[in-house]
């Protein structure tokens, strides 16, 4: 069986799963949230990885922080899928045709007020990608089987515009993936389980 067919396959048979994480409690109502994707690239190896960015720090928002590549939808795009895809492209150079979109999982809200919709995909290992320098200042890749172990994130809490948030987190390497991109891996982990 194909990575890409595991992964179908585990996706489907969890359909009707209640999300770990929703998202942010945010004071706006879901439909006054702004539409984003970003795309969750699996690469096919016989020890799958996931490829993330570290943003440039001198973004004016979340500079420095790990993220998934992706951003808003634009009116132009085909949905998430296009958004992510594009995206994709934009930030770290992977071409659509070296894609295998797999599917969506559950939306996640995020406290600055976007509704992000991740697209899982496939993409072959060792592609020759390049980081858009004004916003990407790193792509890596750690393992999905790391990244989909629930017990290796950890609770946290910080003070957050007068609230306390909650929030969770996970060390690799020197790589620490926190918020949203750790909520919505965790989500990817109870739609498919540990990674064996």
């Amino acid at each position: 069986m194909t990575l890409a067919e595991r992964l179908r396959g585990q996706l489907s048979e969890t359909s009707s799963h209640v999300p770990l994480y929703r998202g942010d409690d945010v004071m706006v109502t879901e439909s006054a949230l702004v539409p984003a994707a970003v795309l969750i690239a699996v690469t096919d190896r016989a020890d799958p990885g996931v490829l993330l960015t570290l943003r440039n720090s001198q973004l004016r928002k979340h500079p420095g922080q790990v993220a998934f590549p992706g951003g808003r939808i634009d009116p132009g795009d085909d949905g998430a899928i296009g958004a992510a895809l594009r995206e994709a492209e934009e930030e770290i150079g992977l071409q659509p045709s070296q894609v295998d979109v797999i599917g969506l999982i559950d939306s996640y809200r995020t406290v600055t007020g976007y509704l992000i919709t991740p697209v899982i995909a496939v993409v072959r290992p060792d592609l020759t990608l390049n980081p858009q320098a004004d916003e990407v200042e790193a792509i890596f890749e750690p393992p999905l089987a790391r990244l989909l172990d629930v017990s290796n994130y950890v609770e946290r809490e910080t003070e957050w515009n007068g609230s306390q948030r909650r929030f969770r987190e996970m060390m690799w390497n020197e790589y620490r993936i926190w918020g949203a991109t750790a909520s919505m891996l965790a989500n990817l982990a109870s739609r498919i389980g540990p990674w064996r």
